[in-house]
This record gives structure tokens, C-alpha cells and sequence, in this order.
């Protein structure tokens, strides 16, 4: 049988981008040889945002005296029923993945795709003829050559979403989203964590001023911050491991029970035949163009193979630019400039668009407004008062350039405020717009009034 499409992987770029093209009126296969729904569904996104759900939940107990609610004594997290909700999450969307292609029509291969040339992949011995190929193999962790991941004492977040115990020390490498947010977990459930990032300051693609809001909120919660320290080296103890970090200040020796390696990842790219057929690559990152076809004609690739963000939502939106214009359609280009990134830790971490020092780089003569919740009437109810909204705007013709959101709920504001700057709404449109009172987002209105000297509760 031949098909239109064969798409290898089934993570946000594949099960997505198959499901458009069979919308489309393309006969569409996928190749997984894995579970579906890849590594965000069942190793990433999903696992994680329901751990941290299971300690955002036991840390209200810890502090629910201060809202007038007395919880017995002796809350105790039970990790393997935590661990055992998160799986059951992942399965649970993983069959909704099912059901979506079943329900559009696309067949299922399990088993791994090689490439055997223009229009041919092979799984195991049954040869899938395609007019088109799509890769969207995703992406592996990455491990330090100073502190190569073992699975045991040195591990990544496949190892840590699902621990049998809870190490009483961690070290964290890097302070990306996913050890933000893992550093988070294990200290809310008692783990004593040091965070190592080797820039100068944690989360190195936010704005300044929201990584130093983190890093005071973690230092605040207990957690310890080492910024512009890089792993040399570690060696393997009975008690655990130790580290070997260049700090400023000369060469420290940091000892933990357990390290996690979160130092982000590599393209799944090796092993499919693509060096084989000619396909173009860049250190593993396949090579595309404006249509995200390869090198070789009818091959195409999206998501976390290519050198754009590793993020789940720009994968899906590549996806479906992809498999639009493979039909024929004028589908309008992803625009780069305009994708968020969240982070789900305590405090959350939401942005897009240019920082403020990325506009002074680029010559761009910007204006920022920015409003606290500790003036916000909503965040003060709820004990959230964290963070902050901060809003950069060209100083030339108002618009916005992009948002910086830390503190409580910021994931969640993030998305109008990504559609506001597609639309190109200024700041005096945002200042104008009546939001509901008392809410975290009307913060998002006062910080473009504060950026035009007209904030009232400020």
C-alpha cells in the first residue's frame, strides 16, 4: 500500500502534523516505536506538570494555617502513588492520542522507521512506500562530557519523573525549563538541592529581571543558586557523587546523593538512514528550508530535530505549516519571533518576544512597563504576591514587543498577550482594555499603563 505521507514519531510535531494532513485529503501513515504522544506526552510536558501538580498540593497544606484551614499534623507525600498518578496521566493522553488518529483516519506502524530512500521507509521487514517523509523523531537528553549520565547516581529527567525513593540531596545541572521545575519538585518533597547553572544568571533565556526574581524565590524556598559555575568533573562515591564546579571564586566540590543532568537535548537523527539517502545536517540538526523539506526532495523534517526551540507548541505549529503547504495550501510562515516558553515551577515562568536587553542589542529604542503583585489585589487573596508582569513596547509606534511574566498563573497569561502582538496591539490598546477586577491578568493592564506614566496603583 502507498501513501501520501509517512510521518516518523508521534510526539506534537507527528501525531498533530498526521492529523492535519489527513484533514487535508492525504492517506497518511505514522511510524512511533514507542508509545504515542513521544516524549512530551509520556517523558516530558504531561509527567511533569502532574508531579508538580501532586507538590503544588502539599505545599497548600504546609502553608494552609495562614488561611485559616488547620490540616492534622504530619501531611505525607507518598511517592509512589504520585509517581503512579503522573504515569496514569500520560497513559490517559496517550490513548487520546490514539483515538485522534484512529478517529481521522491515519494508520499506526509501531516499530522503528529507517529511511531507504526517496519515498521508502522500513520498519523491521515491511518496506512503507510514501510520496512524502516526515521526520519528527524528537529529541534524546544531553549529558555533560565531565558527568556522563549513568542512570543510577548521575541521571536525566526520564530517571527522575519516575524515583522509587527521595535522594536527601540532589544536584541539579542547568537551569533550564526542565531543571527548574525538577529542582522544584524534589525540594518540595524534602530533597536538599543545589541548582548549577553555567551562565550568569538561572534561566538564561528570560529577561534579567525575572531570573533574579527565581533565584530569590529558590534561595527564599531553600533552594541553593550557583550561577557562572560549569561541572568539570565527577567521581562516583559510595554515598552518591561528587562534583566538581568552576565557580568565580576558584573550584568548589559540590556532594550529592543524587545528580540530575538537565543540560538539554540532542536530535533523535543517528541510525535512520538519513546520512545515507543525502540528507543535509548541522551537529544532528537536520537542515531545511522555508517548507521544512530537507535537503532531498520529499523528505521533509519539524520539531526538536531541526535547530529551532525544543518546544512542544512551536513542533506542533511546524507540523502543520509543513503538511499545509506539502498540500498546496499558502500557508502563512511560523513566526519565530513569536513563540512563548513557559517554565511551571514556583514561581511560574512565562514569555515571548524580545527582552529588554535583546532590543538595546538590536538598536531597537523600547519603553517597558512593569506592575507587581504585591499590588494586586488578586494575588494578595490568594497569598500569591511573587513576581511581577513587565511589557516591552517600541518607544517609536507603541507596539508590543514582548511580555516577561513571573509569579503565580503566568502560564496561563501568556497566550493573549502572544495573540495581542500577532495582532499588533499597542500599548495604549492594552492600557484601554477593560479587565475583570480582581484578577492576576489585569496586571497585564497596568503594566502598559505604567509604561505610558499612567499607572494609578503603583
Amino acid at each position: 500500500m502507498s501513501y501520501d505521507l509517512a510521518i516518523i514519531g508521534s510526539g506534537p510535531a507527528g501525531y498533530v502534523g498526521a492529523i492535519r494532513a489527513s484533514q487535508l485529503g492525504l492517506k497518511t501513515v505514522i511510524i512511533e516505536r514507542g508509545p504515542l504522544g513521544g516524549v512530551c506526552l509520556n517523558w516530558g510536558c504531561i509527567p511533569t506538570k502532574a508531579l508538580l501538580k501532586s507538590v503544588e498540593v502539599l505545599n497548600a497544606t504546609k502553608t494552609a494555617a495562614s488561611y485559616g484551614i488547620h490540616v492534622p499534623e504530619g501531611t505525607t507525600p507518598h511517592l509512589q502513588e504520585i509517581v503512579e498518578r503522573s504515569r496514569n496521566v500520560s497513559a490517559q493522553m496517550a490513548k487520546g492520542v490514539e483515538y485522534l488518529l484512529k478517529k481521522n483516519k491515519v494508520e499506526v506502524v509501531h516499530g522503528k522507521g529507517v529511511v531507504k530512500g526517496v519515498g521508502q521507509v522500513a520498519v523491521g521487514d515491511r518496506i512503507i512506500e510514501a510520496k512524502n517523509i516526515l521526520i519528527a523523531t524528537g529529541a534524546k537528553p544531553n549529558s555533560l562530557p565531565g558527568a556522563p549520565i549513568d542512570g543510577k547516581k548521575i541521571i536525566s529527567y526520564r530517571h527522575a519523573l519516575t524515583p522509587v525513593s527521595i535522594p536527601k540531596t540532589m544536584a541539579v545541572i542547568g537551569s533550564g525549563a526542565i531543571g527548574t521545575e525538577l529542582a522544584f519538585f524534589y525540594h518540595s518533597l524534602g530533597t536538599k538541592v543545589t541548582l548549577i547553572e553555567y551562565l550568569d544568571q538561572l534561566v538564561p533565556t528570560e529577561d534579567a529581571e525575572v531570573a533574579a526574581q527565581l533565584s530569590r524565590s529558590f534561595r527564599k524556598a531553600g533552594i541553593k543558586v550557583m550561577t557562572s559555575s560549569g561541572v568539570t568533573r565527577s567521581d562516583k562515591t559510595d554515598c552518591g557523587c561528587t562534583l566538581a564546579v568552576e565557580t568565580k571564586k576558584g573550584e568548589v566540590m559540590v556532594e550529592a546523593e543524587i545528580v540530575l543532568s538537565a543540560t538539554g537535548v540532542v536530535p533523535n537523527t543517528s541510525h535512520m538512514g538519513l546520512e545515507e539517502v543525502g540528507v543535509a545536517m548541522d551537529r544532528g540538526r537536520i537542515t531545511v528550508d522555508e517548507n521544512y523539506m530537507t535537503s532531498v526532495e520529499g523528505i521533509y523534517a519539524v520539531g526538536d530535530v531541526l535547530a529551532t526551540p525544543a518546544l512542544a507548541h512551536l513542533a506542533s505549529a511546524e507540523a502543520i505549516c509543513c503538511v499545509e503547504r506539502m498540500a498546496g495550501l499558502d500557508a502563512a510562515p511560523v513566526d519565530y519571533d513569536n513563540v512563548p516558553g513557559c517554565i511551571y515551577a514556583t514561581p511560574e515562568i512565562a514569555s515571548f518576544g524580545l527582552r529588554e536587553k535583546q532590543a538595546e542589542e538590536k538598536g531597537i529604542a523600547v519603553k517597558t512597563g512593569k506592575f507587581p503583585f504585591t499590588a494586586s489585589g488578586k494575588a494578595t487573596a490568594a497569598g500569591e504576591r511573587d513576581g511581577f508582569v513587565k511589557l516591552v513596547f517600541d518607544a517609536s509606534d507603541d507596539r508590543l514587543l514582548g511580555a516577561h511574566i513571573v509569579g503565580a498563573h503566568a502560564t496561563e497569561m501568556i497566550g493573549p498577550l502572544v495573540a495581542a502582538q500577532g495582532k499588533k496591539i499597542t500599548g495604549k490598546d492594552l492600557m484601554y482594555s477593560i479587565f475583570p477586577h480582581p484578577t492576576m491578568s489585569e496586571s497585564i493592564m497596568e503594566a502598559a499603563a505604567h509604561a505610558a506614566d499612567r499607572c494609578i496603583h503603583i
